[in-house]
């Protein structure tokens, strides 16, 4: 296979990675709307349509903000010119602070119920198949892992054979899915408890898989920017179900 992939369509050549992602994003739409057509949304059309504007507002400013923190070396002196700060994104940046902006419109308009559950099943698929056209891209993408000897290891046409860890990801929001489907058979979960193991688990595994990327870690931190990102995110989820089981009266 030769990396990037590209479908030709005539004289014109189309970047596989494009295709995936419109398919993303309009097959994760129309399973939402599916869902939704057979669930008791307790958020009306209205306020739904609220949470949405807050989630992408936050989800763009989140993306670009770690995006750019991942190299910050770069900052003073940007690739490209002044674009290089309005192209660089992370799905990580995204989910944050697409969390913030949900749940600060949440506040604005008083809404208590989950918006999150919803969405879970149509993320992950949109993620699944946004990821299938980051592995057909190649290294243009920037999200392939680091050198392997292992014997599933991909060249992706410098010669190097590397942690496929695009094809990784996939893998792993396959089982996800597939647990929190069998976790809502053996009973249903508390409201908004299907988004938080969704996005604690991404985290989770995103914090574990950025070690077999080749991004540097900040200096004298340790850590890159996803991965600090993502202990802050775990960090929150924490603190929320420490105070959710402080708060509930049991008795053994």
């Amino acid at each position: 296979m030769h990396f990037p992939v590209e479908l030709a369509l005539g004289p014109a050549r189309l970047p596989v990675h494009l295709l995936c992602e419109v398919l993303a994003y309009t097959l994760g739409f129309r399973l939402y709307q599916h869902l939704r057509t057979g669930t008791r949304d307790r958020i009306s059309d209205a306020h739904r349509q609220w949470i949405f504007v807050g989630a992408a507002a936050g989800a763009l400013l989140g993306s670009r903000l770690l995006g750019l923190l991942e190299h910050p070396e770069l900052l003073a002196h940007p690739p490209g010119g002044w674009l290089y700060y309005f192209t660089n994104k992370t799905i990580v940046g995204g989910f944050l602070g697409g969390l913030i902006g949900v749940e600060l419109t949440k506040k604005h308009l008083g809404v208590t119920a989950s918006s999150g559950d919803l969405m879970v099943f149509p993320i992950l698929l949109g993620l699944a198949i946004g990821r299938l056209g980051c592995f057909f891209s190649g290294l243009e993408d920037g999200t392939y892992g680091t050198a392997t000897t292992l014997p599933w290891g991909i060249n992706f046409g410098d010669g190097v054979r590397r942690h496929p860890t695009n094809l990784y990801e996939i893998l792993f929001l396959a089982a996800l899915g597939l647990l929190l489907w069998l976790l809502e058979r053996r009973g249903r979960l508390a409201d908004g408890r299907r988004f938080q193991l969704f996005l604690s688990g991404y985290l989770l595994f995103r914090l574990l898989v950025e070690f077999i990327k080749p991004t540097a870690s900040l200096p004298g931190l340790g850590l890159t920017a996803i991965q600090w990102a993502c202990v802050a995110g775990l960090g929150y989820y924490v603190w929320v179900w420490v105070t959710t089981y402080r708060s509930t009266d049991k008795t053994f």
